[in-house]
């Protein structure tokens, strides 16, 4: 059984690995590479720059402000979104009233709210932000209109607008475009939870509070915690880039008040042209993304509870 073991497993592991390789670390690597460069994007000549673009970088204030929107929303996105997921799950799936044929039961009509709260996950981040563009409209918006037809016509704010309001309006629209998938995967755990270990608390004289927080929490730690590095990752990437490029005027305003770490990349590749300097601030991203998932994954660290 042992004979030509590895070789086996080699000759299943060179395919993943070359492809994981061409596509991934070497992009990385080429980044890397750019970013001591003054590389424009558009012209095959470039020349060597050493850490001038990192120096640049130091000194950016619009990359500084960036860092700080980027490091905001990947403290208070999963925290809130998580938060969220966790509440409405464990509603869904033991919080109900005690019943006749059960003592642990979700609240009724469980089965449609999952796939009320799944339904966001089913359209697109671009269409979802386009919706809540219009929603935020300070003239014809869903969210001043009614404002104005309760009598609140002077508390009309100018939503995406408003330096202090349009970060938050953006992480509104990301905490309501993703908490429904969180909300799947936390019921999908819970329900593999058995439930005689919620009927032999509640008999103990538990509430839903403890039985939260002494069963479902350490039994689900790990898939919270993964879901917490996704979720983080989501902030740092392709959701909060593609929010705040539909939403916002700029994009990125007003005032920088909306722009973060991927959206200023992509604004110095491709507007300004200055492909170098984008990589080197990439790297920056490539660097707060990689602590971020290394600090979760520390912090986060328990002794595995199994059932």
């Amino acid at each position: 059984m042992q004979h030509g073991k590895y070789r086996f497993i080699v000759g299943f592991l060179i395919l993943p690995l070359a492809l994981y390789a061409v596509f991934v670390i070497w992009p990385f690597i080429q980044s890397i590479y750019y970013s001591f460069t003054d590389w424009t994007g558009l012209s095959p000549d470039f020349k060597m720059v050493g850490f001038d673009n990192y120096t640049r970088m130091l000194k950016d204030d619009i990359f500084w402000k960036s860092l700080q929107h980027s490091v905001l929303l990947v403290l208070l996105l999963p925290l809130v979104t998580l938060g969220l997921a966790l509440f409405f799950a464990f509603m869904l799936n033991v919080g109900g009233r005690r019943r006749k044929n059960a003592a642990v039961s979700g609240v009724r009509g469980s089965s449609f709210y999952k796939i009320a709260y799944f339904f966001p996950q089913v359209l697109s981040i671009v269409i979802v932000a386009l919706l809540f563009q219009f929603a935020f409209n300070p003239t014809s918006g869903m969210l001043n209109s009614t404002l104005k037809s309760i009598g609140l016509d002077s508390v009309q704010p100018d939503w995406l607008g408003d330096p202090s309001l349009a970060l938050v309006c953006v992480m509104t629209v990301l905490v309501w475009s993703t908490v429904g998938f969180f909300v799947v995967l936390f019921s999908a755990g819970m329900a593999s939870i058995p439930k005689d270990f919620y009927e032999a608390a509640l008999l103990d004289g538990a509430n839903r509070f403890t039985t939260f927080f002494k069963i479902t929490l350490p039994l689900l730690w790990d898939t919270v915690q993964s879901g917490w590095v996704y979720m983080g990752i989501l902030a740092l990437g392709v959701e909060a880039f593609t929010a705040v490029q539909v939403m916002t005027v700029g994009p990125g305003g007003p005032d920088y008040s909306t722009t973060v770490l991927p959206l200023y990349v992509y604004q110095t590749a491709f507007r300004d042209g200055q492909a170098g300097y984008a990589t080197t601030i990439g790297v920056g991203l490539l660097i707060v993304t990689m602590a971020f998932a290394a600090i979760v994954m520390r912090l986060g660290r328990r002794d595995r509870l199994e059932f």
